[in-house]
């Protein structure tokens, strides 16, 4: 399938250049700031689906906004119907395109150009009246809150907000080009308008405190909840604005005789991640808990765990070693130790269903 991207070079078109490229079977060719028009016919004339990216919507002038909405898609559709076949159209719009401003006038202008070569040619056409899209690549400073805000606390620069109750409408970047290549493998019929979903609604000021959370979670260790929903999305934005420098952050070392302690990560509501050593014949532990437990991974060297019923007195022990990875748990009610049975340096990864706190730590000393 040969496809043409008009504003390919903008935070949409690069994102959705890099999901076409992991896509067999497909020549892709672009329209960008600075080709002619002559190009764009050139290319039309030989497109099979037009993903109408370009656009301009923050302009030096006025006048801006007709040439680069309206009077480009005005082209785009008699380049199409001078192809003499219909050619699939994706057009991005805007949710301003229902209000009275110039910009909205613009797009919705070009909709209606849109909607009426469709008409003539049988070309199929997807609108996308689209609210604030936010994700990687977005250009901050610029029209997007998420990416100015993203881009300022990553780099310790402040932010200005207006009005913190402001309700802003926001659906994510890969959620926009799923659906974009869903309508090009599917070709589903055309809609008045085609809508992305998830929609996310936050306030500017909610946005605002959960990235500063994001932030203070490299001295915390602890993270948000960044697997799922608008936080998800949010999280792999705000990371997306790191300079290399930034990819890396230093963590306390606890060490003494026995080996080192260090944190990883913690959760709010599952616990916390960290891994320790010890050296040859070192034991580990001698403790129970009432109500903690814990998981351990041994992935490196060998050792052997120790069990003890602080009431029963019942023992029980187990060896496992980094060659047949298998997770030991620890029971409320048992002490437990590790020891290390092998001639290397032993590692075990740890997780805690609790954040450790040092005020009611339960951990209590008993021998196994």
């Amino acid at each position: 399938m040969k496809i043409l991207i008009t504003g390919a070079n903008g935070f949409v078109g690069r994102n959705l250049r890099a999901h076409l490229r992991e896509r067999s079977g497909l020549e892709v060719q672009t329209f960008c700031r600075g080709d002619s028009l002559q190009d764009l016919y050139a290319k039309v004339a030989q497109a099979e689906f037009v993903f109408h990216l370009a656009g301009v919507n923050r302009p030096q002038n006025e006048q801006e906004f007709t040439e680069g909405n309206l009077n480009l898609t005005q082209e785009l559709c008699t380049a199409i119907r001078e192809s003499g076949r219909p050619i699939s159209v994706v057009y991005t719009s805007s949710i301003q395109a229902a209000h009275d401003n110039l910009y909205g006038n613009s797009k919705r202008g070009a909709e209606d150009a849109l909607r009426t070569m469709a008409q003539v040619t049988g070309s199929k056409l997807y609108i996308y009246r689209l609210p604030n899209v936010f994700g990687k690549w977005c250009k901050p400073n610029y029209n997007s809150a998420v990416a100015t805000f993203c881009h300022n606390i990553v780099h310790g620069l402040p932010i200005k907000i207006n009005d913190p109750d402001a309700i802003i409408n926001l659906v994510y970047i890969d959620d926009v080009i799923s659906d974009f290549l869903e309508v090009m493998t599917q070709a589903p019929a055309a809609e008045e308008w085609r809508e992305v979903a998830p929609v996310y609604r936050i306030t500017v000021g909610e946005l605002a405190e959960q990235l500063q959370r994001f932030r203070e979670s490299r001295e915390t260790l602890i993270t948000e909840a960044v697997g799922t929903g608008l936080v998800r999305a949010l999280y792999s934005t705000y990371i997306s604005y790191f300079r290399p420098e930034n990819f890396a952050y230093a963590v306390k070392k606890y060490e003494d005789p026995r080996g080192v302690f260090v944190e990883m990560l913690k959760t709010r509501d599952s616990g916390q991640f960290s891994f320790f050593t010890a050296g040859p014949g070192i034991t580990r532990g001698g403790h129970y808990h009432h109500s903690k437990n814990e998981k351990f991974l041994v992935i490196k060297g060998a050792a052997r765990f120790g069990f003890r019923h602080i009431d029963t007195g019942e023992f029980y022990e187990c060896h496992t070693s980094a060659a047949e990875p298998q997770i030991v748990e620890t029971v409320p009610g048992w002490s437990h130790d590790i020891t290390n049975v092998g001639e290397d340096e032993l590692i075990v990864m740890l997780w805690a269903n609790e954040i450790f706190d040092r005020a009611h730590p339960d951990t209590v000393t008993h021998r196994v």
